[in-house]
């Protein structure tokens, strides 16, 4: 029950745009857990009974940023965990391809101008998370 007070209190105003936390159905959940996310008018949800893959995409994500970001990094503190992690989600998000969006990035609406003369566009790139993630533009 603590945690779940320290993880509302912890978000503070983005809480709001939560609604429904999901959980697995653990017996070390109980009614006082729940009950701190029924004051912020959050309705819990359980996941389904024996429904191992229930949490595949979560899995998927986590498994990413693992793989591409935190088995290459020594974390010394919870700041640069949290600069780590932001610096991430905002490559996941904005730069990274994504094979189930037709090599799209999630915040993209279209594929971006393809360079026609390859010896009028130089290629720039920017480091992300010190050269351990790096992306590609073309430069004016």
């Amino acid at each position: 029950m603590q945690q779940a007070r320290n993880l509302t209190s912890d978000l503070g105003i983005r809480i709001e745009s939560l609604r429904f936390p999901l959980r697995d159905r653990d017996g070390k959940y109980d009614e006082a857990f729940d009950a701190v996310f029924q004051s912020e008018e959050m309705e819990m949800l359980n996941s389904a009974p024996q429904a191992p893959c229930m949490n595949a995409h979560c899995e998927r994500i986590l498994g990413s940023i693992q793989r591409e970001a935190l088995d290459h990094l020594l974390i010394m503190n919870e700041a640069q965990a949290r600069y780590t992690l932001t610096a991430y989600e905002q490559h996941y998000n904005e730069r990274r391809s994504h094979q189930a969006r037709n090599q799209l990035p999630p915040h993209a609406h279209q594929q971006p101008a393809r360079a026609q003369d390859l010896r009028t566009h130089r290629v720039a790139r920017t480091r992300i998370l010190g050269g351990l993630i790096n992306e590609y533009r073309y430069a004016a």
